[in-house]
């Protein structure tokens, strides 16, 4: 019992909100345009939510062999890296996970469509196959991409592009304008803030082992970077609401505004541990930014 709050560590569900926050965002748009079933959204989130925790878990085990967390960590300890897991007990959890992740993932796609046996079926089933590699690969594997400052990319696809986009596939079985990237883009933009402020705190510990992009930019570049990611996120979702028939309860995100900006703010004025409490700042921010704007697009249904 007393390993279990260990395991529950290493699944760090404080980055949950930030992995959900592009299905939120996917499945209201979709049901602002749709009639989409509960339990479709329901398996959607419990799918990403698997995925996540296998992400975080399998990041913890690559570090941990490659020797990347040490006791000089910038960011919190957890069940391996602290010592009270072994790396056999790691693998067996993730195994669990995956097998988690196969059987919602199997499960949602079944409740959308009614059949795996559809084009759409398959290549949903194919996509989640590469969401579980990709889950796994950020520092597992030969040849991680995380260890590549790859990580920004692979993050803005998943949490982006796929994350929203897939999401509304899933619930609307189509997906009717190209408009879908912007709010896409921005979700995607956002994790790529969380991930580079991670960067930048971790640029001390990482150098021995670990390539980011914000090594190679450099604090003052990677903070530039920062701001650049949140103004065009913004800047993305502004111009899809624009585009879309205008009504006042579309703005509601705009109320989340300040959070950025006392995160941007932390950014440019902190390092190292200091910046750590701006990473679930952020997390929160973009929680609420996807929660808020779908509420927006879908008030008119209420």
């Amino acid at each position: 019992m007393a390993e279990f709050k260990y395991y529950v560590s290493s699944m760090r569900l404080r980055t949950l909100p930030l992995s959900l926050a592009g299905v939120i965002m996917g499945s209201l748009l979709a049901v602002a345009d749709y009639r989409v079933p509960a339990l479709v959204i329901v398996l959607l989130l419990l799918t990403t939510a698997f995925l996540q925790i296998l992400a975080n878990l399998s990041n913890e085990l690559g570090d941990v062999l490659r020797g990347t967390d040490t006791a000089e960590r910038q960011g919190p300890s957890y069940g391996l890296n602290s010592g009270n897991l072994s790396i056999k007990e790691m693998k067996g959890c993730i195994a669990v996970t995956v097998i988690l992740c196969c059987i919602s993932g199997t499960a949602m796609v079944w409740v959308s469509f009614g059949t795996l046996l559809c084009l759409e079926s398959i290549l949903l089933l194919l996509l989640g196959l590469a969401a579980i590699m990709a889950a796994m690969r950020y520092t597992l594997g030969r040849n991680p991409y995380g260890y590549r400052a790859m990580g920004d990319l692979y993050v803005f696809i998943f949490f982006g592009l796929v994350s929203v986009l897939g999401a509304y596939f899933v619930c609307a079985h189509t997906l009717h304008s190209w408009l879908l990237l912007l709010p896409a883009s921005t979700m995607g933009l956002f994790s790529v803030g969380v991930l580079n402020t991670n960067n930048i705190r971790d640029m001390k510990t990482d150098y021995p082992n670990r390539t980011t992009l914000a090594m190679k930019l450099g604090l003052h570049k990677a903070r530039i970077y920062q701001t650049i990611l949140i103004v065009l996120a913004w800047a993305c979702m502004v111009a899809y609401t624009l585009m879309r028939l205008p009504d006042i309860r579309h703005w509601l995100y705009v109320l989340t505004l300040p959070l950025f900006v006392i995160h941007l703010r932390g950014v440019w004025t902190h390092t190292d541990r200091d910046l750590d409490k701006y990473l679930p700042m952020l997390v929160m921010a973009s929680f609420l930014f996807a929660i808020l704007s779908g509420i927006g697009f879908t008030a008119f249904l209420f």
